[in-house]
């Protein structure tokens, strides 16, 4: 009979695969629990009772055949612009003393530092008031923060949409966030849409009604308390969808591997203890009672487990979101959003799991009719149940099927179908695992057999004998190589496919960019004039809203996008497949084949700007480079009228032939008057846009690492037990004329088998899942290599 120490080293292995499951659940439920509750953070409407802007979120209603209709949401994630005469509506609510019509825009200083621009009136939402000196008056007057180091008296220069501009210093505010501060009217002159407002600050009694507010404002939303933050920065609404579901995702990929390593753990604890139920059955146990008592021991290791690992899942999700923030995966702004509600979810859902897998590991113990007890735990089953092998074999049948679906389809429809391969393939392997033993005993065993005959030999029929305790051991293996693997390759073949996409979408011999906030708008007609450039685009990023057909159902969609200006058919190669830049005018869209649907030239397609603002686009081109140019291409001036910064990203330039040096020199000199403004040249910009990409890699190497972490405890766990629980059979061995070196090659050699079969089964899944994505990425099956995990 096993030793109780065996019990009790696996109970330990139980016991800290639960718990670190546990804590990933409850870190990422922590994430989970942001996206849900997050705003950003209320800095310079502190003082206004609500904050009226332009709705959050873009709303449609969708119905497929046979089903309720369906609202779809998507945030906007640019400040909107509403004309003030809204104010004059909100004025006259009771109660109501003020309202500022607030308008934001980017200002760099000499210095490179970027503040915020406003008009003086509304630093009365903060509320701020000079600290020394006056209110700015005349159009060349500026407050600035005393941080900035800036006197009193003073004239500073500069830059917000143009070339820098001086300004006399008539006063300084010491608290807040870091802003400058005009006359009003010279704010609105500058913020480049005179007019209109991001948003309108209320400043009211305490007993004014928000519904008055909302009545007095119809179609516009009436921000109060913590979603007020959302006012000012929309970035921290717009991360939040793909918080939740990247949250509830990868919780729910920790949930499911830990029901496979802790179950199969489980299992094999079940079995070294068949000899000890089958007593229990040969006396009068039910099955049960049997039933309950794995049951009863499972939830004794499970519940200090969860309790600690829920404990700790909220330090987790804390360090998480640090590092997230760290490496600008998150806007600064996303604030963290903790309460006990993630730590006992996790408990929850661990001891639920801990039930449902201890239950399905009892089956067979409980099962036994007590007549053939005893005979029965004599030996390992020599196959595995009938159910087991028809469902894995269905698992992968239907893992391998969502192939032609994924070849077939491209953008998330593809990425959707691949993720539910991965799952149904992993969890066939994990069904069939003792077959996938038995089969790798037949195979590898032929090789350790060559490599040492006697222990080979021993070693073969181990592995073979005993395919569900092997089965158990490989079957974490191959889901760590798996999941590994696909999670990391996918990722560096993505990022890959971009890069190129994107240089070989690039035909500008120079680049301009910028250190600070972006652009100006005159540096493209500037350098227009230099002698020997032939076309200057700027180039303004953007998301906008689009509703895309997957899978038979119509999908609201947070695409990204680009506004292109002049020449943009001399500076971009789209990769057309029909279709020409050259008729991007007024509301016309270039989609990527990835969006398009099939879309016809000419015909018309819904979508929301960056603000929120809905337009009818009409369809002038479809091309193959999505990944590298984002989904939809629309006129730069169209884009700029609805972003909250009319800032271009970058200036792509053209000269006729390569740039000669007098060339290089005029663009230097051109840019040269503007703050933070350079000329790159197309290598140099690839390798920052594809170091920005990378950062993306991080939250991969983080899941692949903590989930890869566990699943090593399980699999270490896994192979001591068994070993452990083969002592009879090695004295019996050492009995019978074997040597202890021949009885440990056997032991060692049999785990190469049953690891290196692990191992090769994870390599399948991977091959097969890694090769489809890149397929559908780049047209061919080669997979990138991942990069080495947190080196760059």
């Amino acid at each position: 009979m096993p030793r109780r120490d065996d019990f009790k080293g696996a109970s330990l292995g139980v016991f800290v695969t639960l718990l670190l499951a546990t804590v990933l659940v409850g870190a990422f439920g922590v994430l989970l629990e942001s996206g849900l509750r997050a705003h950003a953070p209320v800095e310079r409407y502190k003082a206004a009772k609500a904050v009226v802007t332009a709705p959050g979120n873009v709303e449609i209603t969708t119905k497929s055949p046979g089903s309720k209709p369906e609202a779809q949401r998507r945030p906007r994630t640019e400040l909107p612009r509403l004309p003030v005469a809204v104010a004059d509506r909100l004025r006259g609510v009771p109660g109501v003393r003020a309202v500022v019509a607030d308008v934001s825009f980017p200002v760099v200083t000499s210095g490179g530092a970027v503040l915020s621009g406003h008009g003086w009136d509304s630093a009365a939402l903060l509320p701020a008031a000079p600290t020394s000196g006056r209110a700015p008056q005349a159009p060349d007057e500026v407050v600035l923060p005393a941080s900035s180091g800036a006197q009193v008296g003073r004239t500073v220069r500069l830059q917000a949409n143009g070339v820098p501009t001086s300004y006399r210093v008539t006063g300084l505010v010491g608290s807040g966030p870091a802003a400058a501060y005009f006359a009003p009217a010279t704010a609105a002159e500058l913020s480049g849409h005179p007019g209109f407002a991001n948003a309108f600050g209320v400043l009211a009694d305490r007993d004014t009604k928000i519904r008055d507010l909302r009545a007095a404002a119809p179609g516009l939303s009436v921000l109060t308390g913590d979603s007020r933050g959302d006012a000012e920065d929309p970035a921290v609404a717009a991360v939040r969808p793909d918080m939740i579901e990247l949250g509830a995702a990868i919780g729910g990929t920790s949930l499911i591997t830990a029901l496979i390593v802790a179950g199969g753990l489980l299992g094999l604890q079940a079995r070294r203890r068949a000899r000890e139920y089958a007593l229990l059955r040969a006396v009068g146990a039910t099955p049960g009672q049997v039933r309950g008592r794995v049951v009863r021991e499972a939830l004794r290791t499970a519940l200090p487990a969860a309790a600690i690992g829920g404990v700790l899942s909220l330090a987790a999700g804390a360090l998480l979101q640090s590092a997230m923030h760290h490496k600008g995966v998150l806007p600064p702004g996303f604030g963290l959003a903790l309460s006990p509600l993630p730590a006992l979810a996790s408990f929850a859902l661990t001891m639920v799991a801990t039930v449902l897998v201890a239950l399905l590991a009892s089956l067979r113990v409980s099962g036994i009719r007590p007549v053939r007890a005893l005979g029965e735990t004599a030996a390992d089953p020599s196959s595995p149940p009938r159910w087991r092998i028809v469902t894995g074999a269905l698992m992968l049948a239907g893992g391998l099927s969502s192939l032609g679906v994924t070849l077939g389809a491209s953008g998330a429809v593809a990425a959707a179908s691949l993720s539910s391969m991965v799952m149904a393939l992993m969890v066939g392997v994990a069904l069939l695992s003792p077959v996938i033993a038995q089969f790798g005993a037949r195979v590898l065993g032929g090789a350790v057999v060559a490599l040492s005959p006697v222990a080979g030999r021993l070693a073969r029929h181990s592995a073979a004998a005993a395919a569900p305790r092997a089965g158990a051991t490989l079957t974490p293996v191959a889901l760590v190589i798996a999941f590994a693997l696909v999670q990391l390759s996918g990722i560096a073949t993505s990022i890959d496919a971009a890069s190129g996409q994107a240089a070989a979408a690039d035909r500008a011999d120079r680049i301009l960019v910028s250190s600070g906030a972006g652009v100006p708008s005159g540096v493209a007609e500037a350098v227009r004039t230099v002698p020997g450039v032939t076309a200057a685009t700027p180039v303004h990023r953007t998301t906008v809203v689009m509703a895309v057909r997957e899978m038979g159902e119509t999908k609201l969609r947070s695409l990204p996008a680009r506004g292109l200006g002049a020449d943009a058919s001399r500076t971009v190669d789209a990769g057309l497949a029909k279709g020409g830049l050259d008729a991007l005018t007024g509301t016309s869209v270039a989609l990527s084949k990835d969006v398009a649907g099939g879309a016809k030239i000419g015909s018309s397609r819904t979508l929301w700007l960056g603000d929120g603002t809905r337009i009818s686009a009409r369809v002038v081109a479809v091309y193959a480079r999505g990944l590298g140019l984002g989904d939809v291409l629309l006129l730069r001036d169209l884009v700029a009228a609805h972003a909250g910064s009319a800032l271009d990203d970058h200036v792509l330039v053209r000269c006729s032939g390569p740039c000669s040096p007098e060339t290089a020199r005029a663009l230097d000199s051109v840019t040269a008057r503007f703050t933070g403004v350079r000329a790159v040249d197309p290598a140099a910009f690839g390798e920052a846009t594809s170091r920005e990409m990378r950062t993306q890699e991080l939250l991969s190497q983080i899941i692949v690492a903590a989930i890869g972490g566990f699943v090593l405890v399980g699999v270490v766990t896994t192979r001591l037990l068994a070993v452990a629980s083969r002592r009879p059979e090695l004295a019996l061995l050492r009995k019978v004329g074997a040597t202890r070196a021949q009885v440990r090659g056997s032991v060692r050699l049999e785990g190469v088998i049953v690891l290196g079969t692990g191992a090769v089964a994870g390599l399948a899944v991977a091959a097969v899942t890694t090769a489809a994505l890149a397929t559908v990425v780049t047209g061919q099956p080669v997979p990138s290599l991942p990069s080495v995990p947190f080196v760059h």
